[in-house]
């Protein structure tokens, strides 16, 4: 609950500061209006009412790419030859002309 809380909190400061430096433009063009409502002795009558309008205009966000010089770290690697263990599988087949083994197991 409190990470959505927070997350709320973060769009409204994100929107206000985006409103402050000119990257988001909002402008009424359109006032509201409530309904009206009156009755007399014909009955109930109601106008509509309407609804604000806002032209809102938002600035852009270009990505690309450039050259740029940047220090890079340099990585020198060195293969010397070493002695290890290293595992080993054997797969062998039966030979041919004997008899398959038979295993005694009890239960």
């Amino acid at each position: 609950m409190r990470a959505i809380f927070l997350i709320l909190i973060v769009a409204v400061v994100a929107l206000i500061v985006a409103i402050q430096v000119g990257l988001v433009n909002v402008s009424q063009t359109r006032d509201a209006r409530a309904p009206t409502v009156s009755a007399n002795a014909n009955g109930v009558t109601t106008t509509a009412g309407q609804t604000p309008e806002f032209d809102v205009q938002t600035g852009s966000v270009g990505v690309g790419s450039r050259e740029a010089k940047v220090a890079m770290p340099t990585l020198k690697v060195e293969q010397k030859d070493k002695s290890v263990k290293v595992p080993v599988i054997e797969v062998r087949r039966p030979a041919p002309n004997t008899p398959a083994a038979t295993t005694n197991a009890t239960h």
